[in-house]
């Protein structure tokens, strides 16, 4: 494997506090949370205080392997040298203007995605969500312009994850995401994933003529890790060829490099109108992009859509040398590599446990769904990962996500199982 060995997990010091000092750490925080936050969030039971690499510690000096990459979004694991080196410059440099300019560092990531895309145009903004937004409204704004006011009907999927503004969830298809908030956007049509028969009754209603686009994550995230199949995705772009709409590939968690190529949509032979990036772009400094055509970016004229933040300096310089380190052979090929050393490592456990019914997923971005006597139990796995110096993630009730670090070394990924391994003993009993 052509994957660069880590220092050994023993050189860091770990201070092994009494269970008492470390709940009384945390009760501390976690009435601070529950007097000052928005009751959004259940935080889990340490709060993170440093992290280097694939490693987090909390207050107490308790190490964590990191398989959850704070949701696909520390790409290349946490305080990476390049990127404290690009933050550290351009803190020294220039921290933020207005859209009435623009600026170097913005200029120089829109190149480095144009130059490595099938995309002509970029629109830089702060998130996945805005990323998504942008993506809606232009594609409704371009069919508006060249087809007419009739043509605004989105197709998306079940369980897609597309963002939490009520547009976006709207675009979504979860309910719980979008249930409670008033009248929702209309226009959207939502079918099951990689159903091409849905899909196509989906575009014969009024004979697809007021299809504007097609919203797809090329794997589903959330939605239970769930790889979309050549043939939907052929399908997809298919019909939208045939009724003038515009296809949507929403990579804000498969792109980056986390399916092993810098996007996604490189593998799959599928070529959208519009790509929409996010998490992993900043590898946790908060940036967000939206490529597509020249043609169909004509469609947003100068005060048609904008953002305070988009495009800022501090952004865009820590996201240009994410870029340039993930946009190699040397990490891509690696990814590959980690991608086989976990599936090695997750059915060893599986032949010993017997606890999951389908471990899929493509790169470093991994669902271990569990079988029907443990379905539900997918947080108390959770839970009991943290217990044993392990974050994961989980996507929906039955599946453990695993989403690490691009880099995250194999030393790393090796305790990282074992320690799963020492969850899943604990957990599901």
């Amino acid at each position: 494997m052509s994957v660069s060995p880590a220092t050994a997990l023993s050189t860091e010091p770990i201070r092994r506090p009494a269970a008492e000092s470390h709940a009384a750490a945390f009760s501390v925080a976690r009435a601070m949370f529950d007097q000052l936050m928005v009751p959004c969030y259940a935080p889990a039971d340490f709060v993170p205080v440093r992290g280097a690499g694939s490693r987090v510690w909390d207050q107490q000096g308790r190490m964590y392997i990191d398989f959850a990459g704070g949701v696909a979004v520390t790409s290349l694991g946490h305080c990476h040298p390049a990127m404290v080196k690009a933050l550290t410059e351009q803190a020294h440099t220039l921290w933020h203007v207005s859209n009435w300019m623009t600026n170097e560092p913005a200029l120089r990531l829109a190149k480095k995605l144009v130059d490595a895309t099938f995309a002509e145009r970029v629109f830089l903004c702060n998130s996945g969500a805005e990323a998504n937004e942008a993506a809606l409204k232009l594609a409704r704004r371009y069919a508006h312009d060249h087809c007419g006011p009739e043509k605004f009907r989105v197709i998306s999927t079940l369980n897609a994850f597309h963002g939490r503004t009520l547009f976006t969830v709207s675009a979504g298809g979860t309910a719980k995401y979008s249930t409670g908030f008033g009248p929702p956007p209309t226009g959207f049509t939502h079918i099951r994933y990689n159903d091409i028969a849905g899909l196509e009754a989906a575009f014969a209603e009024e004979g697809g003529d007021d299809v504007c686009a097609v919203i797809l994550e090329p794997m589903q995230g959330e939605g239970g890790m769930i790889p979309g199949t050549p043939e939907f995705l052929a399908a997809a772009r298919r019909l939208c060829d045939e009724h003038d709409a515009l296809l949507i590939f929403d990579e804000i968690q498969s792109g980056m490099g986390r399916t092993g190529a810098l996007f996604s949509y490189m593998q799959k032979g599928v070529v959208p109108d519009i790509l929409t990036s996010a998490k992993g772009l900043g590898g946790g400094f908060p940036v967000g992009a939206m490529l597509t055509t020249s043609e169909i970016a004509s469609a947003f004229s100068v005060g048609i859509h904008g953002t305070t933040f988009g495009g800022n300096p501090l952004a865009c310089a820590v996201a240009g040398a994410v870029f340039d380190v993930i946009n190699t052979t040397e990490v891509l090929d690696g990814v590959k590599a980690r991608h086989a050393l976990f599936m090695e490592g997750l059915r060893t456990i599986n032949a010993r446990r017997e606890v999951f019914v389908d471990i899929r997923g493509e790169g470093v971005w991994l669902g271990c769904e569990l079988i029907e006597r443990w379905q539900g139990k997918a947080l108390d796995v959770m839970r009991a990962a943290a217990e044993a110096g392990l974050i994961v993630l989980v996507a929906g009730p039955d599946v453990v996500r695993i989403a690490p670090s691009l880099v995250i070394s194999l030393d790393e990924i090796l305790e990282g199982l074992a320690r799963l391994e020492t969850a899943l003993g604990k957990a599901l009993t």
